[in-house]
């Protein structure tokens, strides 16, 4: 009888199929004693994947930067001395970086004793402003890359001052004992500053209505500060447009010796009885705003976590 050829299978090796069950065997038993599987190839895995997620991180953490920069909060250098004492800013010393909410002004408008971040109105611009942007465009280019990122400089045309007296004000200097008046009432200023060999009486000027929608900003370092009072040649082109408004100056974060928060007194409160509990109104509303970015930070990282597990698996 001729022999029949067919294939062989498990049952038809005993050997085979008795190695087949103790390799069954020996896995149910790691898996009992926790014994952990041959790593080499999950660690390969792994480190494939971290070189493959690697520029995805890079560029969602830049992407994020940018985004956080343009709608929630921006460092900024102080440049001038125009704000001294509250803020550093002096050729050659160690100029403050505050960071500027903008998220307050999105619920509210700027209110007296405000230390806000503007764009220079046009008036300001063409008054004798010079742009230090650089002759090389290359060089130009990565300025303003850094610049968006937050490593560099921003727009020299951005200024920071104090808001003395917003739309439908009337703001004069001054009354006999120095001090500004607005709406006939003086002002209650703590932070003012008076450089040596400034001298210590402001510069006075004629009665100025804001027109509205605008603010009328002034430094702290009240004898060396260009503001309202002479930019655009003064009175009502010195003031700025609310919809100039960068954001809010909330805190000084370099050099790591001057970082505290930046104080912001109304100086009308006590001249003009206005309530107190308005000047946490922009705080409260940062706050407020602040949750959701917090939240979706929380998932973001929790989804990283998970994706991160199961690859480990």
């Amino acid at each position: 009888m001729a022999d029949v050829m067919r294939s062989t299978g498990p049952e038809d090796d005993p050997q085979d199929g008795g190695h087949r069950d103790r390799a069954s065997a020996s896995s149910e038993e790691r898996a009992r004693t926790g014994e952990p599987r041959s790593e080499k190839k999950s660690k390969g895995k792994k480190k494939g994947s971290f070189w493959r997620e690697l520029p995805i991180l890079i560029v969602t953490a830049l992407v994020l930067t940018v985004l956080i920069q343009a709608f929630v909060a921006r460092v900024y250098v102080i440049p001038s001395q125009s704000m001294e004492q509250t803020l550093h800013g002096c050729p050659g010393c160690n100029n403050d970086r505050v960071l500027v909410d903008k998220i307050s002004y999105r619920f509210t408008d700027p209110e007296p004793g405000d230390v806000v971040v503007f764009r220079g109105p046009q008036p300001w611009v063409q008054d004798g402003f010079r742009s230090s942007e650089p002759a090389n465009p290359v060089a130009g280019f990565f300025q303003n890359v850094s610049s968006l990122l937050g490593f560099g400089a921003p727009d020299e045309k951005d200024f920071v001052k104090r808001v003395i007296a917003v739309g439908g004000q009337t703001v004069e200097c001054c009354d006999q004992q120095n001090r500004v008046l607005v709406d006939g009432e003086p002002l209650d200023e703590p932070y003012l500053y008076f450089e040596p060999g400034s001298g210590d009486v402001q510069k006075p000027f004629e009665p100025v209505t804001v027109p509205e929608g605008h603010l009328w900003v002034m430094g702290d370092n009240r004898n060396d500060s260009a503001d309202s009072r002479v930019q655009g040649g003064g009175g009502p082109r010195g003031a700025v447009p609310v919809e100039n408004v960068i954001g809010k100056a909330q805190v000084i974060v370099l050099p790591p010796t001057r970082w505290q928060s930046i104080p912001e007194p109304n100086p009308q409160a006590l001249a003009l009885g206005a309530p107190g509990w308005q000047s946490g109104l922009p705080l409260g509303a940062g706050f407020a705003a602040a949750f959701p970015v917090v939240l979706a930070g929380r998932k973001l990282v929790g989804v990283v976590t998970e994706r991160r597990a199961r690859e480990r698996r």
